[in-house]
């Protein structure tokens, strides 16, 4: 007789294969599409365009992917999320330079609504999966298990940036797509070897339900909009240009940096709730917490745009500055993860989260046209004192939230995932 945990392990190894798999897939199409029409000739609000519809359907998927997971099942969300990653990479590999721009822009940037659809969908099952697949008698090692996902999920990002110019870089655009494409396709086939029913509810939720009735949701998710806003405005498309562009890197060179600052973003997102703890008070962070943090975040695109108007060396400027931004953000996204779950009764777990990261969704929509947008206009300055502002309404906002109550104060140290 087989047992329950060693069931349950097996589940939660399926379920991290697909998701580390997918996530890799991801960062690398991201990498790849950047570099490969910027080379050839694209503008940075073009490209900003490119990835218009991604973040479009990363919204809706995102609204409406909690419902989809509870009314026909996670395997069936999560397999389907990895096959339309399939669909757009085979989609992009058909792309021809030689075709009109216009007609070039909107199909790729249809192909990106089903990679930001696949990216929400593949998200959603397998955060909401863990929870299911530890065993009800060791529900103490859950926060471990979701620390190991979660906490990872950024650091291979990274390494998909790394990929993503390394195979634009030795095997051109289109091979770069097929051999993605095939990785992608054989880790679909784990996924169907979850359980049918795994998340599936007998009730049916009213559309109504989808909408957060919480003001403290409300707030968090208003904060959380202009904090990934504020990020995705420098760093989406005017960062990894101004540095292939103005600096003159290579592929490798932006890639690779660009994947050491994501992994190490990702770490240091793992080990800020330890960090916060340790050097704190010792309890769960309250509303001063995230409102400490976000107003510190200020300070950091500000300083970075003055030291380049400066004339200081932008390569130094651009290196420290980007890892202090990241350490910062990465305490922020980190006690905003706990906040989310701490406001949240258990009943309502997977809309309020669902509600949440669509205003996540929206804030990355928000900074990645703007990135392109300020960038061609005032270039990387402009995106970082853009960055600023964002950063400082996000402060503003959170000025509104009052502190969670102790009874919704659960261990929070593997709630750091983005």
């Amino acid at each position: 007789m087989v047992s329950t945990t060693s069931v349950s392990f097996k589940n939660y190894a399926l379920v991290t294969l697909a998701y580390w798999g997918f996530t890799i897939t991801d960062g690398a199409l991201r990498m790849l599409v950047l570099l490969y029409f910027y080379q050839i000739g694209y503008s940075p609000l073009e490209i900003a365009f490119l990835f218009l519809f991604y973040e479009v359907f990363g919204i809706f998927t995102n609204f409406f992917g909690g419902w989809i997971g509870s009314q026909f099942g996670l395997r069936v969300t999560l397999y389907r999320g990895i096959g339309l990653q399939v669909v757009s990479l085979i989609m992009l590999s058909w792309v021809n330079p030689s075709w009109v721009q216009w007609l070039a822009v909107f199909y790729v940037m249809v192909a990106q609504a089903f990679s930001g659809i696949a990216k929400d969908l593949t998200k959603m099952s397998s955060k909401s999966a863990i929870r299911l697949v530890v065993p009800q008698d060791a529900q103490s090692s859950l926060f471990k298990w979701v620390a190991v996902l979660t906490g990872s999920k950024n650091a291979l990002k990274g390494v998909g940036f790394f990929l993503g110019s390394a195979l634009l870089t030795l095997f051109g655009f289109v091979n770069a797509l097929w051999v993605m494409a095939v990785g992608l396709f054989l880790i679909m086939f784990t996924s169907i070897m979850l359980p049918e029913d795994m998340g599936k509810i007998k009730q049916k939720v009213r559309f109504s339900q989808l909408f957060s009735k919480s003001q403290e949701i409300n707030v968090l998710s208003a904060a959380r909009f202009f904090l990934f806003g504020s990020r995705d405005v420098w760093f989406v498309v005017g960062l990894p240009v101004f540095l292939q562009g103005t600096l003159g890197w290579s592929f490798y060179q932006v890639g690779g940096f660009m994947a050491c600052w994501v992994i190490g973003y990702g770490i240091i997102q793992s080990l800020a709730p330890t960090l916060i703890q340790k050097f704190g008070s010792g309890e769960p962070p309250t509303s001063k917490t995230i409102q400490f943090w976000t107003f510190t975040l200020t300070a950091v695109p500000c300083a970075i745009a003055m030291a380049l108007q400066l004339g200081l060396p932008a390569n130094l400027v651009i290196v420290g500055g980007l890892i202090f931004f990241g350490i910062v953000f990465a305490f922020n996204s980190a006690v905003h993860s706990y906040l989310v779950l701490a406001f949240t009764d258990d009943d309502e777990v997977a809309l309020n989260v669902g509600f949440y990261y669509m205003a996540n969704s929206g804030g990355r929509l928000a900074g990645t046209v703007l990135s392109g947008l300020v960038y061609q206009i005032s270039g990387l300055v402009g995106c970082l004192w853009v960055s600023m502002l964002f950063v400082l309404v996000a402060a503003l906002v959170s000025l509104k939230l009052p502190d969670p109550q102790p009874s919704k104060a659960i261990a929070w140290q593997a709630r750091s995932g983005d």
